[in-house]
């Protein structure tokens, strides 16, 4: 009796220590306006500089694929650019992550080139728009895609605002030494170009006596999530079905203020990642972020408001295991 006392104690004290996932809920930091000046420094548009650096990133981008990974497709010649003229756009099957995740990341790239000069939301959208066309007409021997021309800047747009963003709050221009190094580093992670254009400009070391935040410090709250994944037991040995997931989901806004207008005020992120030997690394991403808002109702009991949104959702699976040979679900939608 004794031992089955003891058992079981011990098989609740490790039932509470050990548990399959763990959250944290977190605000950033009590909301901010953010500084007129910093909205005028950093609000000058510079079209060439902007156009050039995503020129550049295409070219790179062509230089590592011709001749480092030697792909076919990166075989180019003034042949191919007339054969893509003169015979339009196609669908293409690439694969799904391919298409439909990094197609809209390296729109993401085109976008924050020119968001980080100075334009906007839509204006940005056009350059990603220009970097795309090019890539498809000029940069590859495979006709372009008609695919690829949608997902790329409209999937670039959501990426790309939600990234700047993003970075936009660990940036402060107030900063040096390694805290300000520190701060920089992780804005080129979250947003490269915006980086790039950060250390071109100078700015990534110039101290000002302001911020520089160009949304000041909005009302975000981030839930972080971790723990074990389990998706299949065959008997009573774990099969391949084992590994680690984090989840995490970021509100950014104020979803029923109607005083905020610009595209993504307000957003929700989600993301699953996966450590698991069969599973893919990301396998969900969701963005919804509004576009547009208008108040339709405002009294002391009732608030009403009516708003556009854009829809970005990543759903990506593998074959779990020998015992289960099918891929459970592949699904995914970049430009909604």
């Amino acid at each position: 009796m004794q031992n089955k006392f003891l058992l079981f104690f011990t098989f609740l004290l490790i039932s509470f220590y050990a548990q399959a996932q763990f959250a944290i809920r977190y605000q950033v930091a009590p909301p901010k306006p953010a500084d007129s000046i910093d909205i005028a420094f950093y609000s000058k548009k510079k079209f060439w500089e902007a156009a050039t650096q995503n020129f550049g990133l295409n070219m790179a981008i062509w230089g590592f694929d011709r001749f480092v990974m030697k792909e076919d497709f990166a075989y180019i010649n003034m042949h191919t650019i007339k054969k893509n003229l003169n015979g339009g756009f196609v669908w293409d099957n690439d694969q799904m992550g391919t298409n439909m995740f990094l197609h809209p990341y390296h729109g993401n790239l085109y976008y924050n080139s020119a968001r980080s000069r100075g334009f906007n939301y839509w204006e940005s959208g056009l350059f990603a728009l220009g970097g795309s066309a090019m890539w498809e007409l000029f940069m590859e021997n495979e006709y372009p895609s008609i695919n690829d021309i949608i997902a790329t800047p409209i999937g670039g747009l959501s990426l790309g605002e939600v990234l700047y963003r993003t970075s936009d709050l660990v940036l402060d221009d107030r900063r040096e030494g390694s805290h300000r190094f520190g701060r920089e580093l992780a804005a080129f992670v979250i947003a490269p170009t915006r980086g790039l254009t950060r250390i071109l400009n100078g700015d990534a070391w110039r101290r000002r006596s302001t911020t520089g935040k160009q949304f000041g410090v909005p009302d975000v709250s981030v839930e972080v999530s971790a723990g074990v994944r389990v998706l299949e037991l065959k008997g009573e040995i774990l099969d391949k079905g084992v590994g680690a997931a984090m989840d995490v989901n970021i509100e950014y806004g104020d979803r029923f203020s109607d005083e905020n207008e610009k595209p993504y005020d307000y957003f929700t992120f989600k993301s699953n990642l996966n450590i698991h030997s069969s599973q893919p690394m990301l396998s969900q991403l969701n963005i919804i972020g509004r576009l547009y808002v208008t108040e339709l109702v405002d009294t002391k009991n009732d608030f009403l408001s009516l708003g556009f949104y854009q829809h970005f959702d990543y759903y990506d699976s593998d074959t779990i295991s020998d015992v289960s040979g099918k891929i459970p679900y592949k699904f995914c939608t970049p430009a909604s």
